[in-house]
């Protein structure tokens, strides 16, 4: 089995759990990979283990990819492995996460699952943009949303907004957002969107501080295409997928549709993402004590 290992500017408190987590592997006679960012940690950090660094075009050859980190770490490594669709198993090093879900503790336990099958595949619909001139070095997709937002003014921005080419709205904003169901749980929750299951076939068109409050998030169909036209008194504007964001002018045509691939996270029996969300929503506790 061929593991591949990816991680961003590991801390060193983190040193004892990426020891075990290297060892565990080798215990069990794994072909063990990394990305440059990986090795770079390692080095830094001072582990000696000797791990063959691989680029973009060889992730086909993998296994399996674990994300060492957190969620925001697992967003980096999609971006990494592209339409490759090679499982990403999330092993977080803080806090619970919504995507990296199993907590460093148990890294041991999760590895002995993995190598025995006791694990599903969860597939999760990623976006993808299409600009008239090229972004994001034809990275041109995102896990969680896709972000129209004003740069440098604190004047609103205009983005008229259309649904399989017919008119939506026009929202008067600080920017909108276009979160897939595994995004539901990040920007556009904070921004009063709803929450999406993973497996449902939408998508969820959210505004940044709407300048008219009766204007409400809405929930489309993950089979539409959404075209946009931006105007505003800044000739630019701030685009994001997830969290690489470029600047771009009012002539620059978007439209984002759902890509042709999706994003395959391991997943084990004790995960459960109601308890998820309860606990990274504190839903049933009670804030008085």
């Amino acid at each position: 089995m061929n593991i591949c290992l990816h991680g961003i500017n590991l801390q060193k408190e983190f040193v004892p759990f990426i020891e075990l987590l290297i060892k565990s592997l080798q215990n069990r006679d794994a072909g063990i990979f990394c990305t440059e960012k990986f090795s770079k940690s390692l080095q830094r950090l001072n582990i000696k283990a000797q791990l063959k660094e691989i680029g973009k075009d060889e992730f086909s050859q993998m296994d399996f990819i674990f994300s060492v980190g957190g969620d925001g770490t697992l967003l980096d490594t999609v971006t990494f492995i592209g339409n490759s669709e090679v499982p990403v198993l999330g092993i977080n090093t803080g806090r619970l996460g919504f995507l990296a879900t199993v907590a460093k503790e148990n890294i041991e336990g999760a590895i002995s699952d993995l190598f025995d099958g006791q694990y599903t595949i969860e597939s999760r619909a990623v976006l993808e943009m299409h600009a008239s001139r090229q972004v994001f070095n034809g990275a041109n997709f995102a896990l969680n949303e896709f972000t129209i937002h004003k740069r440098d003014t604190s004047s609103m921005i205009t983005v008229h907004t259309y649904i399989d080419g017919q008119y939506l709205n026009s929202y008067w904003a600080d920017g909108l957002i276009v979160s897939t169901p595994t995004g539901s749980t990040g920007y556009s929750l904070s921004c009063g969107g709803p929450l999406i299951t993973p497996g449902a076939r939408n998508f969820v068109i959210t505004p940044v501080s709407p300048h008219n409050l009766n204007v409400r998030p809405i929930v489309v169909s993950d089979e539409s295409e959404i075209s946009f036209r931006i105007e505003g008194r800044s000739e630019k504007f701030l685009i994001s997928l997830d969290s690489r964001s470029t600047a771009i002018d009012a002539s620059v045509e978007l439209k984002v549709r759902k890509a042709p691939f999706s994003a395959k996270l391991v997943k084990f029996s004790k995960y459960n993402y109601f308890d998820t969300l309860r606990q990274k929503l504190n839903w049933g506790f009670d804030m008085r004590n």
